[in-house]
């Protein structure tokens, strides 16, 4: 396995940035002896695969699942999920994984893109944060002020959702579209009232001194998604990569709930995260992730995160979300209502 960066780090958020915007690096595997299915003929493939600092690559090499692989993975690090997805629109990744309101976007602006995989975990993850010392107590009383968010990212949508459960509009409070590193900043430094992040950013700023207003639980769906390039599903080879890697992630995915301790420290040390932090993320959201059914539940939730942006014209007319969904590697998976896993009370 070989493995290079691009682009300096950026120093300006957690350690080792979590928010590297442009490395690469491939993983291969033992292409002499072949893949256990001995698919020789995959050898060559080069399967293009969008991550986030400290995400599927990590997974799936702490899990051991990049053992025997029958194909070759180039991977390409990115800040968030819309920008992952432009780079899936562009063909310049095969698939990626994203939170539950980027592929609503891209479908709105009439990317190339296709849900091909899907998990369900706890969204306590999701939050709105506010310093220790805020006077802010509910979100109602966000009126006004300040919040700070990543355009067309989970969290966005869990701002509107909760801001919509307290009986404000968007326009009631001042939304600041900022990405991760920018928005710390802004955050640490008083510029904004308020940050909606996800995990593991919610983790860390807890550890930090902040604190939850309000967080997705009740609100958002917990939804995850893996989303391919149309052009990777019709080629015959890149799409067998793509469903073997769908299976590799969600075997994956149950090593994680089980080592919480052992990812932990993998993910502590790929991303730069204290320990302790890592450690919350996984207990509050990372290691709840269940692999579940793309199915009419989920397309059904989906379509109303698109419905809310389009009525506030934060997306340019209606999107079908059915129409950017692809079923064929559901197999035997469960139902996108399947709950998600949890570590109990004390987590």
């Amino acid at each position: 396995m070989r493995r290079h960066h691009a682009l300096p780090l950026l120093a300006s958020l957690i350690p080792l940035s979590l928010v590297l915007t442009a490395c690469g690096g491939s993983s291969a595997a033992d292409t002499g002896a072949g893949s256990k299915d001995g698919a020789k003929s995959a050898a060559k493939i080069t399967l293009n695969v969008g991550d986030q600092k400290g995400g599927s690559e990590s997974l799936l090499r702490a899990a051991g699942e990049l053992d025997e692989l029958g194909y070759e993975i180039k991977w390409s690090t990115f800040t968030s999920g819309p920008p992952l997805l432009e780079a899936v629109n562009a063909k310049a990744v095969d698939i990626g994984s994203v939170g539950n309101t980027p592929p609503v976007f891209a479908a709105a602006a009439k990317s190339k893109i296709t849900v091909v995989g899907a998990t369900h975990g706890s969204s306590s993850g999701e939050a709105i944060l506010v310093p220790k010392d805020s006077p802010l107590q509910t979100p109602a009383e966000l009126r006004g002020k300040k919040v700070a968010v990543a355009q067309g990212s989970s969290a966005h949508f869990q701002l509107i959702a909760s801001l919509q459960q307290a009986g404000l509009a968007p326009t009631d409070v001042q939304i600041t579209l900022l990405q991760p590193a920018d928005a710390l900043a802004a955050f640490n430094s008083g510029k904004v009232d308020a940050w909606a992040v996800w995990d593991p950013y919610t983790s860390q700023v807890l550890r930090s001194g902040a604190r939850v207003l309000t967080s997705g639980e009740g609100i958002v769906n917990g939804l995850g998604f893996q989303v391919a390039a149309p052009s990777a599903l019709a080629d015959e080879a890149k799409s067998k990569a793509i469903g073997d890697l769908l299976v590799r992630l969600q075997r994956a995915q149950e090593w994680v709930f089980k080592h919480p301790e052992e990812w932990a420290k993998v993910w502590s040390k790929e991303t730069g995260l204290p320990y302790e932090v890592a450690f919350d993320a996984v207990k509050r959201s990372n290691g709840t992730r269940i692999p579940v059914a793309i199915d009419d539940a989920a397309v059904a939730s989906e379509q109303k995160i698109a419905d809310t942006f389009t009525e506030l014209k934060l997306i340019p007319g209606k999107v079908a979300f059915k129409d950017f969904v692809d079923t064929r590697f559901n197999r035997d998976l469960p139902p996108s209502t399947t709950p998600a896993r949890t570590y109990g009370k004390e987590s």
